[in-house]
């Protein structure tokens, strides 16, 4: 069969995937505020069944806090399955399985007619989720070269904006549709790009990694050759990258243990510390919980209706075109600095929305704004305005950093023979909490309001102090070098980005028999030898 050998052909279908993740947000995001779900899924004084009142008041918020948690709850679920998954059946199958699972889930989510119904819809949803984040990144940055292993990984991160951007908008349509077809619809077309997945990775290549780890050299030789070699199976680049690969996998099979225990030994505890720091600072920037419940946000701020429909779509555009200078930039960059900074900044803008509500706000009357509970705190006038701008600028902020290289990071860490399994579990991490976030924000808007800021501020403030101490650089290293990189024990401040080198290796300059292993300024282990 015809397989895609430009990692930009194989990168644009693979990262289908966070797309399904970015759909989910943004449906919820547009319809949690309509009266056509608020009426249906109704447990006020109007409810259940669906009704015309526009004075429904919902789910209350621990309950619509469960609903919404219920998708990263079998996205934790899913993850923790994934790395058996991958390694077992290949990064592809893994994957394939996954769109299977999301298409159930939206079958029952589109016909629900309970919020039990709906809730298990989005569980199973959820499961699928968990499978294509953890695997995709995996997969991409196996096959990418290293120049460019940054940018494609992070396409995960800008398929995830598209998702949320084109399904708001598909749910914004949709609110002019009476009854509960104003939110079955998006929930049934989500099940599209899923479908496109599955037949779309029999066009791809398997990652020539997992290939090597199961003996199949001549299908590894030729994915290389196929991707990196332009048809030539003796390019420099392909014959370096097959010999590093190599040898790599025979110093793990004479050295290693290759279980999930291994993680947690000595030598591998700190890259998992970091992998699994780097997912759950990721959500302790309060994004996620931004994108879910951002016309609550607006609501606060004194929008209602389309309008606060429309101000909300914004921010998923500022959040598509800010990705963009991460896939332009990040591999030269690095990982470190984008980290460092956008935690700062977004420290800023949550901070300054903190200070705004607390000064220029008060108390919404019983029952919240516009009837919405969750809408507890209210704030007008220009104030209003600067909370909406600093929203915006937080956006803006987190889109080039932590976005991309969250997902990015986690796959460069760890070695071939725990990749599967170690991503796997730090996605898991970036569930949890997403799951945890999910349930927690809405009661939080109700009781502590504005406080809310304050506490994402300070995670903000932390996450830059712990990712400039003890995260090291793996911009324009192999994988196989950083490695390397962990076994020497170099300090993560005095790591740097190597990117000039690599881009002259994979140029097929190559300067004596280390290959890729010159561009890294550290002295080899005894254990690398």
């Amino acid at each position: 069969m015809y397989q895609i050998g430009n990692i930009y052909g194989i990168t644009a279908i693979a990262v289908i995937g966070g797309g399904l993740f970015g759909f989910d947000i943004s449906s919820m995001s547009a319809i949690l505020p309509t009266s056509q779900y608020r009426c249906y899924f109704n447990q006020g004084p109007h409810g259940p069944g669906f009704d015309d009142d526009p004075d429904c008041s919902g789910p209350s918020a621990n309950v619509q806090g469960g609903i919404t948690a219920s998708m990263p709850g079998g996205s934790f679920v899913g993850a923790l399955c994934s790395g058996f998954l991958s390694d077992k059946l290949g990064r592809k199958s893994a994957v394939q399985i996954g769109c299977v699972i999301w298409c159930i889930g939206s079958i029952i989510v589109c016909a629900s007619q309970n919020i039990g119904m709906l809730i298990a819809g989005r569980f199973i949803n959820g499961l699928a989720v968990g499978i294509c984040s953890a695997q995709v990144p995996v997969y991409v940055s196996e096959l990418a070269p290293p120049s460019k292993r940054g940018r494609v990984v992070g396409a995960q991160q800008w398929a995830i904006t598209w998702g949320i951007l084109i399904m708001f908008y598909i749910s914004y349509g949709c609110t002019y549709i009476s009854g509960p077809t104003a939110w079955r619809v998006p929930w049934a077309l989500q099940m599209l790009p899923a479908i496109f997945l599955f037949f779309g990775l029999m066009l791809l290549p398997e990652s020539p990694r997992w290939l090597a780890r199961h003996d199949k050299w001549e299908e590894c030789h030729a994915v290389l050759t196929l991707v990196h070699g332009k048809g030539d199976p003796n390019a420099p680049f392909v014959v370096l990258e097959l010999e590093e690969i190599k040898g790599m996998i025979e110093f793990e099979r004479r050295n290693a243990d290759v279980s999930v225990k291994e993680l947690f030994r000595p030598r591998m505890l700190n890259r998992l510390h970091i992998g699994v720091f780097t997912q759950i600072w990721s959500q302790l920037t309060g994004m996620n919980v931004m994108m879910y419940y951002i016309t609550y946000v607006f609501g606060m701020a004194g929008l209602s209706g389309n309008i606060n429909l429309v101000a909300s779509s914004i921010q998923y555009v500022i959040n598509v075109f800010m990705t963009i200078f991460a896939l332009i930039y990040i591999d030269r960059w690095g990982r470190r600095g984008p980290l460092v900074a956008g935690a700062l900044l977004m420290a800023t803008w949550m901070y300054a929305n903190a200070g705004i509500m607390a000064t220029y706000g008060h108390a919404a009357p019983p029952g919240g704004v516009n009837n919405i509970a969750e809408q507890s705190w209210e704030i007008t006038g220009a104030p209003a305005n600067a909370v909406i701008a600093c929203t915006y600028l937080f956006v803006a902020s987190y889109a080039p950093t932590w976005g991309p290289v969250s997902w990015i990071y986690p796959p460069e860490l760890f070695p071939l023979r725990v990749r599967g399994k170690a991503v796997a579990v730090t996605t898991a991490s970036n569930w949890i909490f997403n799951f945890a976030l999910s349930y927690f924000v809405p009661p939080a808007f109700v009781n502590i309001q504005w406080r809310v800021y304050i506490i994402f501020g300070v995670f903000c403030t932390a996450m830059a102090i712990h990712s400039f101490f003890l995260f090291p650089e793996t911009s324009g290293k192999t994988l196989e070098d950083i490695e390397e990189m962990f076994l020497a024990g170099v300090p993560a401040w005095k790591t740097r980005v190597e990117y000039s080198n690599v881009r002259r290796v994979e140029g097929g300059e190559v300067d004596g028999e280390k290959g890729f292993g010159k561009g890294l300024q550290v002295e080899e282990s005894p254990e690398t030898r």
